[in-house]
């Protein structure tokens, strides 16, 4: 059950870039990557809560998160360039999917040990 935010919010992704015809409305410019890099931090915040609720918050469980978030983010530019007709994979949107996937791991990062030095 640890996982089970980061598992929706994941399916969640998938759902909205791989749908066909997207309904979003054009935003200001660089919107677009304000929300990849918002989605990938909340996906690597909820996958790496997880980790720290079963107590495996380890130094190398913060970058796994990181790469593995980031390797969702560019499997997913991938498949919407190839097995998509309406939606194109960009680059820039892989660079915000990996900037927010840190941020969201280091966000974890620093309210636990911020938690931890708390309670000492």
């Amino acid at each position: 059950m640890a996982f089970m935010p980061a598992a929706l919010i994941a399916a969640g992704i998938a759902v909205a870039s791989l749908w066909e015809y997207p309904c979003f409305p054009d935003g200001f410019a660089g919107s677009d990557k304000l929300l990849h890099g918002l989605m990938y931090a909340l996906l690597s915040a909820a996958l790496m809560g997880g980790f720290v609720l079963i107590r495996q918050a380890r130094i190398t469980t913060y970058v796994y998160t990181v790469l593995a978030t980031a390797a969702y983010g560019a499997i997913m530019e991938l498949l919407q360039h190839f097995c998509t007709s309406s939606r194109t994979g960009e680059l820039a949107d892989v660079y915000a999917d990996c900037l927010g996937a840190f941020i969201g791991v280091l966000v974890i990062a620093l309210l636990y040990y911020g938690r931890r030095r708390v309670k000492r």
